[in-house]
Parts: C-alpha cells; structure tokens; sequence
C-alpha cells in the first residue's frame, strides 16, 4: 500500500463518515456509528494499520491526515449530537407537559367512624348552649369510678357495672364517663357546663345489643338553681335537633344510684311515628338515654355544697343514636371494621 492509497482511504473515510453523522436520527444511532469509525476497533484504526507498510518519511504525513480526519468526524459528531439531544429534550417536554390548568386526580379520602361521628354531631348540638367537652381517663380508681358516685362496695348496683381489672390493684376501665363527674367537679368551679364522650368497658356478653367495649356521652351542668325543668328542656332541644324538630319526648321514671330524681328520656319512634310497631316494642317510643339530678352525695364527693348548687346528669350511647337515626340493629356492627358497612357513612 503506498501514500497515495492509505491517504484516498481516510478521506473516503471522512466522507462517509461525516454523511453518516448527518444521517443520524437519534442520539443512539449517532453513538453507534461513533463507536464505529472511532473506536478501538473502528474504522479509522483499521485504515491506520497499513501505516506500517509506509516508507519512514511518508509516515508522517499519513498521521496528519489521520488528525484531520478524526478531528472532522468529532467535530460533526458533536454538533449533530447537539442537535439531536436538545430534540429529544423538546419532544420529551412536549410528551411530559403537565396542564396545571386541569383538575387533579381524586384522593381516596377515608371517613369517621361512625361512632366518633355520632359524638362530634352530639357534641355540636351541646356547644350550642355552652357545654364543653372534657377528657377523663379510661383507667379509673375504684374510689372515683364507683365510691365517689354513691356506689359503694356492698351496693347492689355494682351488678350492673360489672367491669374489667388490670393488674395494678384498684384499678379498673371505667365502666361508664360518669367519674368524669367527680373529675370535672373537683378541678372546676360553678357554674359547670360539661361534655365527657368516650370508651368504656364491662364485662358483658357479646350480642346485638351489648358489647364489653363500648362509646358514651356523658353531659353534666351544675349552678344554682338548676331545676328538673332546666333538664326537661335541654333534653327536648337536643332530641329535635338530632332526630327532627317534630318529634314528641317524654320523661319516664328511672334510676340511678348517683342522681335522684333519676328519668329515662323518650323520643317518638323513629320508625312508625307513635302509632307502635316491632322497632318499638309496640309502644310507640324509643329510649335514647338516662338523665336526672346529681345526688347530694356526689356533689359532696365532687367538693360542691348540695345546699347551695343543683345539678343535672345526662348519659348516652353514640352507637345507640347512631343505630336509631339509620335503622342499624346489630350493636357489632360498630366494632367490626367491615368496610362494607362503614363505606355507607362516608
């Protein structure tokens, strides 16, 4: 091979080259093709192996050509990979574009339970008429969950309290808000307004109608000069603006060992208006809690002067309103966490 061959060789080399980078559509094509004339085993470097064959001072010459050639064939490669890639950028913007102006994708937003949801609304209703809500532990003292309520050891009303243990002697889950009473009373002054929900625990057994873990919603005002009337007339208010301003209530006699006079409150059935039917036991009417006024004892318990200061006491269940306003007859219902039935309150 002599000068004039190998020197012919790298120019057509050029060329082709240099068409080649021109032709090239995308960034990848144009790296191949690189690694084709410039690479270890390229093109270029096959041309330049009969570089040996050459006299001594034609070599020279060859290498200059050589320098030429790869300088052309890097110079196109960049610029056409300027190209290319700021093209592929564009297209991927274009393809990428977000139009902020569009509404977004919906967020699978959950819901209350409908327990908690219960009493938020009972909760809104009291705010009404200045009730506020407090916090009481659900690990209670025997003393504050029963004595200080005129429950002592040897009454007969613990039956209906029966309760669950913990192991730090005397100390017990609270079987109903009602030691929030004493709570309330001893860190606050008249006049008292009070709103004490959450959880509570007996030992039951478990059916439609019973659970051992359980929500109440205990109210508690305290002045002087409370009557049975100021009672009567909160309790009206509240059952017409859960269940319908309509609805017919009545006070019947009850009792518990820490109110006297103690009354259940009942509200029109729900279901057939009065008339009577199987939701109602056919008598028309539907209990939705138990109220009366705070026993001399507690307010002695509480630290109050019974001489001077008057109260009242009401307690329900959450689950239970819930149950009479959507027709629910299973008390389980609450505490399964069968998405089936709580998706109907979202």
């Amino acid at each position: 091979m002599d000068l004039a061959q190998l020197t012919q060789d790298l120019e057509d080399l050029r060329a082709d080259a240099v068409a080649g980078v021109d032709g090239a559509a995308d960034v990848a094509t144009l790296e191949a093709l690189e690694l084709d004339v410039l690479g270890r085993k390229g093109r270029l470097t096959s041309v330049l192996r009969g570089i040996g064959a050459l006299p001594v001072e034609d070599r020279p010459r060859v290498g200059a050509v050589a320098n030429a050639v790869r300088q052309a064939v890097e110079s196109a490669i960049a610029e056409r990979g300027t190209v290319l890639r700021a093209g592929a950028l564009e297209a991927r913007l274009r393809s990428e574009a977000i139009d902020v102006t569009m509404p977004g994708r919906p967020i699978r937003r959950g819901t209350l339970h409908p327990s908690i949801e219960a009493m938020s609304e009972i909760a809104a209703i009291f705010a009404q008429f200045g009730f506020v809500v407090y916090e009481s532990p659900e690990v209670e003292d025997d003393l504050t969950n029963f004595q200080k309520l005129n429950i002592p050891p040897d009454h007969p009303a613990r039956d209906l309290w029966d309760t669950l243990y913990v192991d730090i002697p005397g100390l017990l889950l609270r079987t109903h808000t009602s030691p929030g009473q004493i709570r309330v009373m001893e860190s606050t002054k008249p006049p008292i307004r009070a709103l004490l929900p959450g959880r509570c625990f007996r030992y039951e057994a478990v059916d439609a109608s019973h659970g051992f873990e359980f929500f109440q919603v205990e109210g508690l005002m305290i002045d002087e000069g409370v009557t049975l009337g100021d009672l009567r007339g909160l309790l009206d208010q509240f059952a017409h603006a859960m269940f319908g301003a309509g609805k017919k209530t009545r006070f019947r006699p009850g009792y518990y060992p820490f109110t006297e006079p103690s009354v259940a409150f009942d509200v029109e059935c729900l279901v057939c208006g009065g008339p009577g039917c199987a939701a109602c036991g056919r008598s028309g009417w539907m209990t939705i809690l138990g109220a009366g006024m705070v026993h001399p004892v507690v307010l002695q318990y509480g630290g109050l002067d019974p001489e001077r200061y008057q109260g009242f006491a009401f307690g329900m269940g959450p689950e239970r309103i819930k149950m009479l306003r959507h027709g629910i007859t299973d008390l389980r219902l609450f505490l399964e966490n069968d998405l089936r039935f709580l998706e109907q309150f979202r």
